[in-house]
C-alpha cells in the first residue's frame, strides 16, 4: 500500500514539463473536472495550485502537469517515484458546468493543454461535439496531443514558429474555425492569460458564450487570503471558492496580467538562490 502522498509515477513531457501521479486516495474519490489542489513539494515549499489533470478512484492517485517555473515546481519536479510531497489539499474550486451544449469549443496553451483534457473529455462524455484547439511555442513544447485528440471530434494544432500545425496563436485558429462557418455554442479556454485574453476578445466580438479557467496567484486556495482577487464584470471575485471558471467575455484581462507580474522581480532572486544552492545554473526565465 502507498503512503499517503507518495509520487507514484513520474514522466517527463517536454522540457521543463513534468506528469507526475501522487496517491491521494480522499482526493481522488471526490474529484472531478475542473478542479485543483494545492501541493506543498517540502516543509519549506510554497502553496502552489495545480489542476487535475486526471485520477483513479480505485487506485487513489491524482495526476498533475506542471511546468518548472519557479522555485516550488523545481522542488516538484526534483521529487522521484517512492518519495512523498509534504501536502496535498483539495479537491479545490467549483467543478466544470457540464452538459450538453451542442458544439464545444475546447482551447488548451502550453503546459494547460493537459488541463484542457479533462474537460474536453467530460464534454464529449455527454455527447457534445467537441473541436479541440491547442497551442505551443513549437513542436517540442506541445504535450498531451494524442489524449487530446481521442477526446475530439476534431483537433486543431498551432505553435507560434509554425514547427506543427498553423503558424499563430490559438486565438487565430478559433477565428479561422469561425470564418468558415463555425457556430459553436460555448468556448472553453485554459491557458497562459495573454492567451486567453486574445481568445476572448475573439468571443466576445462574435458574441459566443465562453468561460475560461483563471490560474491567478494564489495563496490559500480556500477564500481566506485573498491573493486570487478577479475582476469579472466589474466586481471582485475570488478566484479559489468562486472559480476557478468565470464568463472570459467578463474578465478584466489587463489587470489579471498585471496582478501576475506582481512579484516577478522576488521570484526571480529566489530562482537564482535555489539554483546557486544546488549547482544548477541554467535559465531563470519563464
Amino acid at each position: 500500500m502507498p503512503r499517503i502522498y507518495e509520487v507514484l509515477r513520474k514522466k517527463i513531457l517536454a522540457p521543463r514539463i513534468k506528469e507526475m501521479d501522487v496517491y491521494v486516495p480522499q482526493i481522488a474519490k471526490s474529484a472531478k473536472p475542473g478542479q485543483f489542489v494545492i501541493v506543498i513539494p517540502d516543509e519549506k515549499g510554497e502553496r502552489t495550485p495545480l489542476t487535475l489533470v486526471d485520477w483513479n478512484r480505485d487506485e487513489g492517485w491524482v495526476r498533475l502537469v506542471f511546468l518548472e517555473v519557479g522555485v516550488s515546481t523545481m522542488k516538484l519536479g526534483m521529487k522521484e517515484p517512492g518519495s512523498t510531497l509534504y501536502y496535498v489539499a483539495g479537491p479545490l474550486g467549483n467543478p466544470t458546468h457540464v452538459e450538453k451544449f451542442g458544439t464545444v469549443v475546447v482551447i488548451g496553451g502550453g503546459v494547460a493543454i493537459a488541463a484542457a483534457y479533462p474537460i474536453a473529455r467530460a464534454f464529449k462524455e455527454v455527447s457534445n461535439h467537441v473541436i479541440s484547439v491547442i497551442g505551443a511555442r513549437s513542436a517540442n513544447l506541445l504535450i498531451y496531443e494524442e489524449l487530446m485528440r481521442s477526446v475530439s471530434d476534431e483537433l486543431h494544432i498551432t505553435t507560434d514558429d509554425g514547427s506543427k500545425g498553423m503558424k499563430g496563436f490559438t486565438s487565430d485558429a478559433l477565428v479561422a474555425l469561425l470564418n468558415k462557418g463555425l457556430k459553436p455554442n460555448l468556448v472553453w479556454m485554459v491557458g497562459p492569460a495573454p492567451m486567453m485574453k486574445a481568445c476572448s476578445e475573439v468571443t466576445k466580438k462574435y458574441r459566443i458564450k465562453a468561460i475560461a479557467s483563471l490560474n491567478p496567484i494564489m495563496v490559500c486556495g480556500m477564500g481566506m487570503c485573498g491573493a486570487c482577487r478577479v475582476k469579472v464584470g466589474g466586481k471582485i471575485r475570488f478566484t479559489c471558492y468562486e472559480g476557478p471558471e468565470f464568463d472570459a467575455n467578463e474578465v478584466d484581462w489587463d489587470e489579471l496580467i498585471f496582478r501576475l507580474k506582481m512579484y516577478q522581480k522576488e521570484e526571480l532572486e529566489a530562482l537564482k538562490l535555489f539554483l546557486s544552492k544546488y549547482g544548477l545554473g541554467g535559465d531563470t526565465h519563464a
